[in-house]
């Protein structure tokens, strides 16, 4: 059946409200936001010869230029090229092929989106038959796979022939009970793999040869995988970059060893311990929108990663999420030394529910184990029962906060509704940061009026501060992300210093 549901049996009533509901429809809109674009578009514009000119220069151009613009095509218009000439056959067959299923969907049909899917499974099939290869690109994201040890492990075998490089493979159908074959572990040249709402085969027995030896680039997303399948995959792929990982349905425990990784992202997962073991080009560890489905926590355990220089978004809920560096768990108050310090990061984002008495009295403990961070990012989460509010005294008999008195040069507060809890903190830092340049504040959409929130700030813009060139900004959040990192392409791009930001220009 077409729906979303929870794996295993369930009653027609159930399916029906399920089906109601639209939650696989949302699971793989979310999915397709984050996959990677394809490196052809159908909706490219194409620039045509004047109509005075009658001369064809394109078919004067070498087989191997030529090749080059067929394999920037949509399949569909690379395959036509076929017709034009016996050389522009040729031309086709011999240019690394770029195959994006959803290019193959008709304009306009009325025989359903199950009937067109079937027939893009079937467009699919002659596409890779007949094409020898090599397969420079494949996007198969809008096939109905009905038979599925059909029509996918015959795939999977012309994949593996014809030395495909990158791979992006959702599935359409729940429950997730279609098993992938054990055989797309043989895709070595792989550089780049995403696979949404599939179920993982079991790697219990499976060889120990290394599957991934080109991989830089891996995301899975609502995949049903064990620990050790995870731990299978990253231990095979010696040159791994970037992980990225949504909605997993099982918890599952990373224990990342890798020389290679630069930058993992989990978003909308179930963890129950995310441990850096040993990562020294580790630079990024990015976490969103995390939570555990039986109120438990996921503990956050930094070891040996001496080049980590963003981590976010911690959440500094004691029940939902606990961080450990070194071998200290850092709770309220605790005393931190500098084997549970990590002076690589640079920007920090948590987030925090300054309502939340137990969540508050987070901060001071969780900053002194970053002490030379630069750009702060905090959340400012929202409660329906406030549990104690922290005034500016909590704030200065928590003693001298290193970070915020001599690194942190800009802050950005996010989702602040003018709390007497926020607004005390951001006297705090006003009071304490001898280098701030700048301030931040992001209002959340929740507030109606912008001239209340002027007027609470207004204080803060006059109040003596330890940087005198200090300025405040107050702004709504222009990202409709709401500065949740989302997409691995925002995350993971290291053109962006900082991914966080959500508001001008970096």
């Amino acid at each position: 059946m077409d729906i979303l549901g929870p794996i295993g049996p369930i009653d027609t009533k159930m399916a029906m409200e399920i089906q109601r509901q639209g939650v696989l429809a949302r699971l793989l809109s979310c999915i397709h936001y984050i996959l990677p674009d394809p490196p052809v578009s159908a909706a490219a514009r194409l620039s045509a010869l004047p109509s005075h000119d009658a001369v064809d220069r394109v078919s004067r151009l070498p087989d191997a230029l030529l090749g080059d613009i067929v394999s920037r095509l949509p399949v569909k218009d690379a395959g036509r090229t076929a017709a034009l000439s016996r050389r522009w056959r040729g031309v086709w067959r011999s240019a690394p092929l770029v195959l994006v299923d959803a290019d193959l969907l008709p304009v306009e049909s009325t025989a359903g989106a199950r009937a067109d899917a079937r027939r893009v499974t079937s467009a699919v099939s002659r596409v890779l038959a007949a094409h020898p290869g090599p397969f420079r690109c494949v996007h198969l994201t809008s096939s109905y796979l009905e038979e599925f040890h059909g029509p996918l492990t015959r795939w999977f075998d012309l994949l593996v022939a014809n030395g495909i490089q990158e791979l992006v493979l959702v599935s359409r159908r729940w429950p997730l009970n279609i098993v992938l074959p054990a055989t797309f572990l043989d895709m070595a040249t792989l550089t780049r793999l995403y696979l949404g709402l599939w179920k993982f085969p079991d790697t219990t027995g499976l060889p120990r040869a290394a599957s991934f030896p080109n991989l830089l680039e891996l995301g899975l997303c609502g995949i049903f995988m064990d620990s050790k399948d995870l731990d299978y995959i990253l231990d095979r792929s010696p040159v791994l970059e970037t992980l990225y990982v949504e909605a997993n349905l099982f918890k599952l425990r990373l224990r990342l060893v890798s020389q290679s990784l630069r930058c993992i992202l989990l978003i909308g997962c179930f963890f129950e311990e995310i441990f850096v073991v040993d990562a020294p080009r580790l630079e990024r560890i990015i976490l969103s929108e995390a939570s555990t489905p039986d109120d438990s926590c996921t503990k956050v355990k930094i070891g040996h990663a001496p080049n980590l220089n963003l981590l976010g978004c911690l959440e500094l809920d004691p029940g939902t999420q606990v961080l450990e560096v070194g071998n200290t768990v850092i709770k309220g108050r605790t005393r931190v030394s500098p084997s549970s310090m990590v002076p690589s990061v640079r920007i920090l984002a948590l987030e925090v529910r300054f309502g939340v008495r137990n969540d508050a009295k987070m901060i001071p403990s969780v900053l002194r184990c970053f002490p030379d961070v630069e750009t702060l990012h905090i959340k400012s989460g929202d409660t329906d029962q406030s549990t104690g509010k922290l005034n500016l005294k909590f704030w200065h008999e928590s003693g001298t906060i290193e970070c915020i008195r001599s690194s942190i040069k800009l802050l950005v507060l996010h989702d602040f509704r003018g709390d007497r809890s926020e607004l005390a903190f951001l006297r705090y830092f006003f009071e304490s940061a001898l280098v701030l340049k700048e301030v931040v504040i992001l209002v959340a959409a929740s507030v109606t009026s912008m001239e209340e929130v002027d007027s609470k700030v207004a204080s803060l813009r006059t109040m003596k501060r330890a940087s005198k060139a200090s300025s405040v900004l107050v702004t709504s959040c222009s990202d409709p992300e709401g500065g949740y990192i989302r997409s691995i392409k925002r995350g993971s791009d290291f053109s962006l210093r900082d991914p966080f930001a959500n508001y001008g220009s970096q």
